[in-house]
Order: C-alpha cells, then sequence, then structure tokens
C-alpha cells in the first residue's frame, strides 16, 4: 500500500513537472486560436461573437500560401506583457495589382444623407473622401480600386450596392460617411441667412463592422487598423454610441482603444460576401469639425491613414518593415 502511494506521488510530481515544461515551449501564435479572444477588449456582448469564422476563405488567401506562423515564446506569465499585434493571427501576403477594393459612397444624389451644420448634403463630403482614397490606392500599386455609386432612395440603393459590390468580386469593401446626431440633440441656428441645425457636443470618426458578415474576423482586423492609422495621424473616435442618450444609435464598442464599434444591423456590412467596413470619418453637424473636414489637409490625413491601413491589411510586413 505505502509502495503505491510513493509511486503515485511520484507520477504526479512527473505529470506536473510535463506540463510546465510545455508551458514554456513555443506556440504557433496562428494555431492558438483562444489567444486573440483573452485579450480583446470588452463589449457589451456577453460570450464570443455569433460569427468568428469565414464562411468563405477570402480571395487572396486561396491566391497565396500563408507566410511562416511568427514564433512567440510564452512563459508562465508570458501573454499578459504581449503587443495585441503579436497575438492576432497572421494574414496571407496579397498581390496589390489584383487585389480589389470598393470603396462604397454613401448616400446617393436622390438621398444624400444628413445635411450639415452648413447645409451641405453628406453625399458631397462622401463622394469627394472616396475619390481622395480611390487616388492614394491607386497610387499604392492597388489598381483594381473600384468606386462605387448608386442611385435611387436610400433602402432600395443599400441593396444595389450589395449586389453591385458582391459582382465585382471585391477582396475588401469600405463604405465612406460622415457622422451627425439624432435630431433630438440638434440646436437650431442661421448660417448665412439660412436656419440650420447643428451639435457641436459630439466629434471624431467611427469605424464599423457587423458580426453578421460572413467574415466578421478579418472585417474586425481591417476596422482595427483603419482605427490604429486614424489614431496616428492625431485624430481621436467618437464616443457618444456608447452613451444611452444615442437611443436605437447606441451601439457596443469593440475597441476602446480604436474606436471600432459593432452595428449588426447594417445592409452594406452584413449582406456583402467579402470583409466589410463602414467609416464615419468625421461630424459635419459639429460646426468646428465641418470645417475640419472640408480642410484639404483633414481629407489628405484621412485618406492618407485608410491607404496605410489597406496596404498593412494586404501585406502585415508593410508596417513592420515599410513599403517593401
Amino acid at each position: 500500500m505505502l509502495g503505491g502511494i510513493v509511486a503515485g506521488s511520484r507520477l504526479c510530481r512527473f505529470i506536473v513537472v510535463a506540463i510546465a515544461a510545455l508551458a514554456l515551449l513555443p506556440i504557433e501564435v496562428s494555431d492558438a486560436g483562444w489567444l486573440p479572444d483573452i485579450f480583446k477588449s470588452s463589449s457589451r456582448h456577453a460570450g464570443p461573437p455569433k460569427r468568428v469564422k469565414s464562411a468563405r476563405p477570402a480571395r487572396s488567401a486561396r491566391r497565396n500560401a500563408s507566410p511562416r506562423p511568427h514564433r512567440t515564446r510564452l512563459a508562465a506569465l508570458g501573454p499578459a506583457v504581449l503587443p495585441r499585434s503579436a497575438l492576432k493571427p497572421a494574414s496571407s501576403a496579397c498581390d496589390p495589382s489584383t487585389y480589389r477594393v470598393v470603396l462604397d459612397v454613401g448616400h446617393t444624389a436622390e438621398s444624400e444623407g444628413a445635411i450639415s451644420a452648413r447645409n451641405v448634403a453628406e453625399y458631397s463630403f462622401n463622394l469627394r473622401l472616396a475619390k481622395l482614397i480611390a487616388e492614394k490606392l491607386k497610387a499604392e500599386g492597388f489598381a483594381e480600386t473600384r468606386l462605387l455609386l448608386t442611385a435611387g432612395k436610400a433602402r432600395p440603393s443599400l441593396f444595389k450596392r450589395v449586389a453591385k459590390a458582391n459582382d465585382l468580386s471585391a477582396d475588401l469593401f469600405l463604405s465612406i460617411h460622415h457622422d451627425s446626431v439624432p435630431d433630438k440633440l440638434l440646436e437650431d441656428w442661421e448660417f448665412e441667412g439660412k436656419k440650420s441645425h447643428y451639435s457641436d457636443r459630439f466629434s471624431g470618426y467611427s469605424v464599423f463592422v457587423s458580426r453578421d458578415n460572413p467574415d466578421f474576423k478579418t472585417s474586425l482586423s481591417f476596422a482595427e487598423l483603419i482605427g490604429k492609422e486614424l489614431k496616428a495621424e492625431g485624430l481621436h473616435y467618437a464616443e457618444q454610441y456608447t452613451q444611452p442618450i444615442m437611443g436605437r444609435y447606441q451601439h457596443p464598442l469593440l475597441n476602446k482603444e480604436t474606436g471600432v464599434y459593432d452595428y449588426d444591423e447594417l445592409i452594406v456590412l452584413r449582406k456583402t460576401r467579402m470583409p466589410a467596413v463602414l467609416l464615419e470619418a468625421g461630424s459635419i453637424i459639429n460646426r468646428g469639425e465641418e470645417l475640419e473636414m472640408d480642410s484639404p489637409e483633414r481629407q489628405n490625413m484621412i485618406s492618407s491613414g485608410v491607404a496605410t491601413a489597406v496596404k498593412e491589411f494586404c501585406d502585415p510586413r508593410w508596417a513592420i518593415l515599410g513599403p517593401l
């Protein structure tokens, strides 16, 4: 009986030592699928997203073999000090000359979206910024970049733009918008003798993704890159979407560092068959920020940030090594 107890004790010690040794071995970060979820910022949703795997592989992943996974040595307390970027699965590098980015110009000439504090239609802001982003992407070698313009009333146009993006076999979809606030938060004023409305209470950009997108995980990765680059440009994100005062426009914040929000119901995000992101570039109902959004400096800042995010998304090595 005593011999059995001693043998069992030795076996237990051996198992403990073996487990400790395994904890110190290198782990392939790209294979440790649970690691990124542990370090994600909290959201209003309890539990994991509804979908974390793509319904279909990205075209770029089919065209190219995945790069060799980055090896990170994890000690007992190691993961707590690793940067977020080291815990994300590596994306497959794409070929910019064939990678198709579709830039959706939010709203239409018939349904112009929000009206700015100085009575300018959101559609005008969206079109101008989308054109600038397209120019920068093409200059960076993304020759297949497409500007998506649709006509008609608001809701029917949403389905039209989704159908066009899917027909174009886009690799990446980015919808360009400029922000306002719910009507109950608007105040009256006059600009150049005309009655108008404004709200100087909120400002900043916002980035939205939908958990119902067939490639939510990739959409979120791209959204975080946009937020990171805009933040690096010195911009801040709009924080009001977490506040009850926003009513039905209140949304969970997925990343408090980059300003990425969850907006499941958006048709252009959940019905597209590729990774999809919506960018509210800034608030045009805020009188001060409207002037900034109208300036070439701010437009160049945002378009450059988006172009850099696309380059890094296409080839993650770019963020570390610079242009390749």
